[in-house]
């Protein structure tokens, strides 16, 4: 048997074509077998029934599933990892509870998913829109099967399950594609342009779902569009994706960007190969100026630590200007032998776009002693166009010779085979024995959240010019250490308190004063709650920014709780039973936040009584559940109180209360777009383009219109010393005429889980959105809702098509911000959008100036808006 393995390890695989993603969807082998029991691990599981080898789709054995050790709370991080041995091109998850024959209760509502081509470099899933958490099951028997778009590229996944309560979680599940013959681990390339032409929607051609690093506006390391198996449409701004901006589907440069006329790619592969071909899809709209690249021309290296061979293969096309459809380009690669290419398109016209790159080759085994010889000719090949194939085909060869000869001896090949097969296995085996000690050994070393051994990061962005006070200032993309090591205590409050001291002052005495002190480096010492003089994570001071239900929670001072009755509720008792729930928006840990619709709110609120007035109105009900403890119930009566005291149009109104009888209900304004975030990630800024296309779009003046809004309300709440805490378009809602309210409860919606960062399961922080100084020091003043005012207005800018900081993790998040701390000029900033004019963007770096006073306040804010607008009619 073993030996048939090891033939059968040695036959050559044919060449394969371009993966398709709607025919490469087979199951890989869990429930079938065909993964191994020993290439199924998990970070914990709870008896050895419960193991990971029991993890099978529609498999009853064991227990019925995986269940990760004890409860699994919000802010764990327990995984099933499967070892698919090789390269699977991934399309598709399904995903079980466990039933156990009718006695098991447990499922994952939620999960996400990491993965790794190497073993080494995870990588988190996100979709096409950012998000990284899917939706699982809704009852312990039923497969659920979720699409992959983008489809994942890797031999190691790992499943993680997802839950905002503590409960036990049980799962079984299969993976479904197809393997990677391409066996292109990835690819280095330029950073996609962007082309804005007066009068037409903006073209955006990046590689938006790139899994490597982003450094200097280069990509490497990683795959992304150009090997997801979609191919672009003849109308480069077209996409056959849903709520996606124009020119999604390409990867695209301008020729004037390239002082050498030419794109070069760099190709890294699983193993060495015999490259026959690579085919790659480009547009052709000639009419935009877009055509396939003229000629191009590759070199191999057959290690990644050799030198590039000198010789070249290559081709010219014959260029068509006569049929503008996006097409396959096939280059032909005469068996070269290579782990790498390097290769060079050079530009035929303005623009060259790209949105697939293929590549085949046979997998024979090769010769050590065998070597390529030059190409008898350095003359680039003749193509012409295939109509009926769709490819080019060459009209003149490139011709390649091998030095040596195979042995003509079956059996001789046959035992090099073996043997080769043989070294491969046991040095397979040697492999896994030493990562399974290294895992473990990294499990019992590391917290929840963040790896001790994770000593070094590489953070990036890309070059920018920053205009401030007409100086120029040039910020680059230096690669630098971990910003601070994290304390691996920073988990316990009580170690905190004692270490920050000076911190853990009340923080609703300091909270709005506005004014900052410095923090004296010369004087702090570890024991004092710095380490590498940034200060600790300071979780003490901000495990109070959620209220009861769920949202965040104003900090407004000189409010005590002790002093709150039902009594100081200045608005009406409204009759619940006119109340008729829609959705559920939200929930938190006492209470909830529903849609609903009240009959005859009008005319409570004293309206003139007309048939109008008896319509029903939209408004989102707060909901305090009822066996909930004193200390929730004072906050929801102290919440009531902020509230009623809120009285601005840009500021979503308390309009009612039911308070007699439990459960306690605050009623407040809807409005009837919806929040902002999903108000502009559904249109498209304005142009002939979209209108004559009937696509939703929005002004330039529109945006204006709501920032300057937004600016209203919040300087509204500062001359009250209110801090908002949680500023962003999705705590903002969208009325007729695009009207702006300022609204609290985006916390607490399942919709927008991605934007908060859970610390030990008490909090959610908006670290994306939060000043350097409210990470570390916990203080939250007007100047920090400022800096969040800052971010807001960038989301606007990009049409929320894009979250902040998306090229980070969290914790690099977090390091960022003790660069802000340091105050070494090597911090990194939002960078700015092709929508975002020069006056408005400068407005932005204010709103992140490191020093508060710096900062401008929403009064001049306001007045810069208003004058931008009136400059813009």
């Amino acid at each position: 048997m073993i030996l048939c393995m090891l033939l059968l390890a040695s036959l050559p695989e044919a060449s394969r074509t371009e993966v398709n993603p709607a025919i490469c969807r087979y199951p890989l082998g869990m429930q079938e077998g065909t993964i191994r029991d020993e290439d199924i691990t998990a970070s914990s599981q709870w008896y050895d029934s419960t193991g990971p080898q029991y993890a099978r789709l529609q498999r009853e054995e064991g227990d019925g599933a995986w269940c990760p050790a004890g409860l699994l709370q919000p802010e764990d991080v327990q995984f099933l990892q499967m070892d698919l041995h090789k390269l699977f091109f991934i399309t598709l998850i399904g995903t079980q509870g466990r039933h156990a024959r009718a006695t098991g209760k447990e499922f994952a509502h939620a999960y996400r998913i990491d993965y790794s081509r190497n073993g080494e470099r995870w990588i988190s899933w996100k979709d096409r829109q950012g998000k990284q958490v899917i939706q699982g099951n809704v009852n312990t028997y039923d497969v659920v099967l979720k699409d992959l778009r983008p489809p994942i590229i890797a031999r190691f996944i790992r499943v993680i399950p997802v839950t905002e309560l503590p409960m036990t979680v049980c799962m079984r599940v299969e993976l479904y594609g197809c393997v990677w013959y391409d066996g292109l681990a990835s690819y280095s390339i330029p950073e996609g342009e962007t082309i804005a032409a007066p009068g037409f929607p903006i073209v955006y051609l990046n590689d938006s779902t790139y899994d490597g690093y982003h450094e200097r506006r280069h990509l490497y390391g990683g795959l992304g569009q150009l090997t997801d198996g979609v191919l672009g449409l003849d109308d480069f701004t077209q996409s056959h994706q849903y709520r996606v901006w124009p020119g999604y589907d390409y990867v695209g440069w301008r020729n004037e960007s390239f002082s050498t006329g030419a794109v070069e790619m760099e190709f890294q592969f699983d193993r060495p190969r015999n490259f026959t071909s690579m085919k790659v899809h480009c547009n052709n709209m000639f009419s935009k100026g877009v055509k396939i690249f003229q000629k191009v021309e590759c070199l191999f290296k057959p290690r990644l630590i050799a030198d590039w061979e000198p010789e070249p293969v290559g081709v010219a096309t014959v260029l068509d200007d006569k049929n503008p459809s996006a097409r396959f380009v096939t280059v032909p690669l005469h068996q070269r032998v290579g782990k790498a290419i390097l290769c060079r398109f050079s530009f035929a016209d303005s623009w060259m776009m790209m949105s697939e790159i293929s590549f085949q080759s046979d997998m024979e085994s090769v010769n050590p002693i065998l070597v390529t010889v030059a190409p008898s000719t350095t003359e680039p090949l003749e193509a012409e166009y295939n109509v009926t194939e769709g490819t080019w085909e060459t009209t003149s060869s490139v011709t390649s010779t091998w030095i040596g000869e195979k042995a003509d001896d079956s059996n001789t090949s046959i035992l090099v085979g073996c043997l080769v097969a043989i070294i491969l296995l046991l040095l397979m085996i040697i492999i896994i024995i030493l990562w399974k000690q290294y895992v473990q050994k990294r499990l019992e070393k590391a917290p929840r959240r963040i790896l001790e051994e994770d000593a070094t990061v590489r953070l990036s962005f890309y070059s920018y010019t920053i205009a401030n006070n007409q100086t120029q200032i040039h910020q680059s993309n230096p690669t630098y250490e971990r910003a601070f090591p994290l304390d691996l205590e920073y988990h316990q409050p009580a170690t905190l308190l004692h270490k920050l001291p000076e911190l853990s002052q009340s923080a609703e005495d300091s909270v709005c004063s506005g004014d900052y002190a410095e923090p004296d480096l010369t004087k702090s010492t570890p024991h004092q709650g710095f380490q590498n003089n940034v200060p600790h994570y300071a979780e003490t001071d901000i495990v109070h920014l959620q209220g009861a239900t769920g949202n965040n929670m104003y900090a407004v001072p000189a409010l005590t709780v002790d002093s709150l009755t039902k009594k100081d509720i200045s608005v009406g008792e409204f009759p619940r039973q006119q109340l008729r729930l829609k959705e559920k928006l939200g929930e938190g840990q006492f209470g909830e936040v529903h849609l609903c619709e009240a009959d005859g709110l009008l005319e409570f609120l004293g309206v003139s009584s007309t048939e109008f007035t008896r319509q029903p109105v939209l408004v989102a009900v707060k909901m305090l559940r009822s066996d909930v403890n004193k200390i929730a119930r004072n906050d929801f009566l102290k919440e009531i109180k902020i509230m009623s005291r809120l009285k601005n149009p840009n500021i979503i109104r308390l309009l009612g209360v039911c308070v007699r009888d439990d459960p306690l209900c605050m009623i407040t304004e809807y409005m009837e777009n919806g929040d902002l975030n999903q108000f502009l990630s559904q249109r498209e800024i304005y142009s002939k383009f979209a209108v004559s296309n009937n696509i939703p779009c929005v002004s330039y003046s529109n945006l204006l219109y709501m920032a300057t809004q937004i600016a209203s309300g919040m300087k509204y709440l500062a001359s009250l010393n209110f801090v908002h805490r949680d500023l962003a378009t999705r705590n903002c809602l969208v009325g007729n005429n695009y009207t702006i309210k300022i609204a609290d409860f985006g916390m607490s919606r399942n919709l927008y889980s991605g934007d908060y960062y859970r610390i030990q399961g008490r909090a959610v922080l908006p670290i994306r959105w939060m000043a350097w100084e409210s990470i570390l020091l916990g203080k939250f003043t007007t100047a920090s809702d400022v800096w969040a005012f800052g971010v807001t207005l960038w989301e606007m800018f990009v049409l929320c098509k894009e979250q902040p900081y998306s090229l980070l993790s969290d914790e690099q998040v977090i390091e960022n911000t003790g660069e802000f701390f340091r105050s070494q000029g090597r911090q990194i900033y939002l960078s700015q959008t092709p929508l975002c004019p020069n006056p408005v963007f400068d407005l932005m770096l204010k709103c992140w100036s490191r020093d508060i006073k710096d900062r401008p306040t929403f009064d001049m804010i306001h007045h810069f808006l208003l004058e931008q607008m009136e400059s813009n009619i």
